[in-house]
């Protein structure tokens, strides 16, 4: 099997290659131009230069494939970064698509994210019926991922045969870039972390992960939505647990919500535009942080044979692989309330 990975130079789309790789099929790998690839060509991945932003290069970088991974997104709680967002993660969607209808693709497994899935009035974990309303989410990123969702399940409905995953909050080893909540176990296990923000969200191993999207692959049901996701935990537990892996004291101020609500009015609004870099308490995250965010992977385990392996042992992977590749490079400070939903 030739199988076609989007965002592959990322956290998800590296493990999703790798894992591939590892089955023996042959993987090409869609690659903005001037991205770094060497990391994917290690693994023995073919490299098809594209950009989902302008459409270029996909039909070229679908040839000859028989499935479709589709991982990429635009990841930002930066309101300046909305017109990218929208251009990779909806119109981008909806170019790649087309171009898979063309090149008459098996199958396509999109990775969309919880952020598409509505949480539940009284706090417990939501699951694959919950749908997100684009009128009601304030965020530009969680609006523009369930456009792009509304965009795969029109396609469905259009006889495309599409599986769509719904990665939760993923962690372990291989965060190059790193992701939010790769910094957040960077911030913690170096100290930088004094104070956080109670909030809820629900951890997966990134193994796990890619795992599933394979499951998705050959066991998924076409126009299906899967939680791939493990354990809820609060923020403060999520904190305390690095902490114990990484032999630190855990951070034990928690501040209320109203005092990170104006530090991020303050960044966002008057010091970010001041210093000309992206804020470093982002609005948006804060209004992100004011529920708890629970799911159940209950559908993708019962249906898909998810693993689920425990979120300590990822964690533990995370901060292994952190100490001895990227400990060293830390340059730039996480907020305690930016999470990933990818």
């Amino acid at each position: 099997m030739r199988a076609l990975v989007t965002g592959a130079s990322g956290f998800i789309g590296w493990h999703v290659a790798r894992v591939l790789r590892r089955e023996g099929h042959e993987v090409r790998a869609l690659v903005r131009p001037g991205t770094p690839a060497e990391r994917l060509e290690r693994l023995g991945v073919a490299i098809a230069r594209g950009d989902l932003a302008t459409g270029t290069g996909l039909a070229d970088a679908l040839a000859g494939c028989d499935v479709l991974f589709h991982v990429a997104a635009h990841y930002s709680l930066h309101r300046r970064d909305r017109r990218a967002m929208y251009a990779v993660n909806v119109e981008g969607t909806r170019q790649l698509l087309l171009a898979a209808r063309r090149a008459g693709l098996d199958r396509v497994v999109y990775t969309s994210s919880t952020a598409t899935v509505g949480l539940t009035a009284d706090a417990s974990p939501a699951d694959e019926t919950q749908f997100v309303e684009p009128a009601a989410v304030k965020s530009d990123y969680k609006r523009s991922k369930v456009l792009a969702e509304r965009v795969v399940l029109a396609a469905c409905q259009d006889g495309m045969d599409i599986v769509i995953v719904n990665p939760s909050t993923p962690v372990g080893p291989g965060d190059v870039k790193p992701t939010p909540t790769g910094r957040i176990v960077l911030d913690t296990m170096t100290g930088k972390m004094p104070a956080y923000v109670e909030t809820g969200l629900n951890l997966v191993s990134v193994e796990d992960v890619a795992e599933g999207h394979l499951l998705a692959l050959h066991k998924g049901r076409s126009g299906e939505r899967y939680i791939l996701g493990n354990e809820n935990l609060t923020f403060g537990d999520l904190v305390t647990r690095i902490s114990r892996l990484a032999g630190r004291r855990a951070p034990n101020v928690q501040l209320p919500l109203w005092v990170a609500w104006t530090a991020a009015v303050v960044d966002e609004y008057f010091v970010s535009p001041l210093v000309g870099r992206a804020p470093r308490v982002p609005l948006a995250g804060v209004q992100l942080a004011r529920r708890p965010m629970y799911f159940t992977a209950a559908k993708a385990v019962h249906e898909l044979g998810l693993p689920q392996t425990p979120v300590d042992a990822a964690l533990a992977q995370a901060v292994e692989w952190f100490r001895r590749e990227r400990v060293d490079l830390v340059s730039e400070r996480v907020t305690t309330i930016e999470r990933t939903n990818l």
